[in-house]
Parts: structure tokens; sequence; C-alpha cells
């Protein structure tokens, strides 16, 4: 049996790469459907063509993007608002878009923290991806964007306060906050080891977040060994939805 098909809902191009991109590989390793929808920046942009070779590292198709500007860098998306300041309805709308398109089994999104280091996007893209789940399943709800599916799981890619504990100031920056969960609230880690030569290599995919000294970068700039053992696991908490009839619940688990 393939592994149940997977969309990734990211704010950034190498959000992906770094919070599920060992997860995706695995997927489509397994023969299973992946994807990946990035909330900001436009096609021809330099990140946007970063993104596109990422994820034919992972395995995950071409880019899918909302079309919306970074919080940070008004020009990933000439003429096209914020993220965070468009508005609500229409974002959902445009995902719900994606979601039925694709039809996933299993949604993979940011955590509600916006994962370690807050930024704006990755909340913002959490609350939206939450309510996209919800809507694409309602046949009254955006008609105009196809007939109804809903994915039966809904994952937050996060980090539990133990793994947050065991970084150095070769990756966090001093005096910036950083966001985890307890521990007992992780659902599904998962060993992407096997699949560690894909997720580096579709982070470093990223170059321009390399050469500016990004988090990419500091992963470039470690020994392999420390870049191994900082990105060969991946935790997941399991958000709850309303249950879906249409599939039956072990097609639902991202495994071990």
């Amino acid at each position: 049996m393939h592994p149940p098909s997977l969309l990734a809902v990211f704010a950034h191009p190498d959000d992906e790469s770094l919070s599920a991109g060992g997860v995706l590989a695995r997927h489509a390793a397994g023969g299973a459907r992946t994807a990946v929808v990035t909330a900001t920046w436009t096609e021809g942009s330099r990140r946007a063509a970063e993104l596109a070779d990422a994820l034919r590292i992972l395995g995950a198709g071409p880019p899918r993007l909302l079309g919306y500007a970074d919080a940070r860098v008004p020009e990933s998306a000439p003429g096209s608002p914020r993220l965070c300041d468009a508005p609500l309805d229409e974002t959902v709308h445009r995902l719900v878009r994606h979601l039925r398109e694709f039809r996933p089994d299993i949604v993979v999104t940011h955590d509600a923290y916006g994962g370690l280091s807050g930024h704006p996007d990755h909340v913002h893209t959490h609350r939206v991806t939450v309510l996209a789940v919800q809507a694409s399943g309602l046949d009254q709800l955006y008609p105009e964007a196809g007939a109804p599916w809903q994915p039966t799981a809904l994952y937050l890619a996060t980090h539990p306060h133990s793994a947050v504990r065991a970084l150095d100031d070769r990756l966090v920056r001093p005096g910036r906050p950083m966001h985890s969960v307890p521990d007992e609230w992780i659902t599904a880690t998962v060993n992407v080891r096997p699949w560690l030569e894909q997720k580096t290599g579709a982070v470093l995919a990223h170059r321009s977040e390399v050469a500016r000294g990004a988090l990419p970068g500091r992963l470039a700039a470690l020994p392999p060994s420390d870049r191994e053992r900082l990105l060969s696991t991946e935790w997941y908490s399991r958000h709850p939805l309303a249950p879906a009839k249409t599939r039956p619940p072990a097609q639902t688990e991202l495994t071990p």
C-alpha cells in the first residue's frame, strides 16, 4: 500500500525543506503524491526558482504559489498585498482551490506559534490552512473552487522543548525567542535519516538564503555530523478535525 498523499502548506520558500523535507521525500519515495503550496513570493522571482529546484529534489512537483508578498520583503510579489494584509476570505479561497484540486489525505503546515521563529507569515499561514482544510470539505463554501474534499488529517510541524534545548548559538541568534511545545504534545516523531540527502539538498537549493546567512546558510556552515543530527528528525502534532468518512484511519498517520 502506498503511503497517503501529502500536501504541505508553508509561508516561504525553504520552510517546506526545513520543516517537512524528510517527510515529503519519504512519501514521494514510497510512491505517494506529494505537493507544496507556498503562500509568499511569485513566479519569476529568484526564490521561486530556488523553490522549484528544492521541490524537484524532494519529488514534490512544481511550485504552487498563492502569490502574496513576504511581510518583510515587498519585492517578493510586486503589486500584491503582504500575506498578513490580504483579505482572509480571499486567502482561504485560494488555498481551498489547491486542496480540492490535489485532494490530499494529509496536510502539513506550521504550528500555531509559526515554528521556532514565530515569523508573522508562518503564524498567518497556520491560521489560513486550518480554516481552508475545514472549508474544503463543505460543499456550500467556495463552490467555484471545485468539488468538496476533506483531508483526513492535519499535522503541524513543530519542535518539542527537549529538542530546542539541544540547539546552540550557531543556529539560535542571541536575544531571539524560540517557540516550542511540551514534549507530550508531539504525536509523530519521524526519523528521516534515510532521506537526509534529499532533505539537505533541498535546504541548500535555497541558495539566496544560504548566501545571506539565514538558517539554510547557518546549516550549510556546520560540520556534516552536526547538520545530520539537526535535520534527521521531524516532529509533528496532529490537529483535530471532523472525521472524514471516505478513507480508513490507517491512511492518515505520519509513522516514525
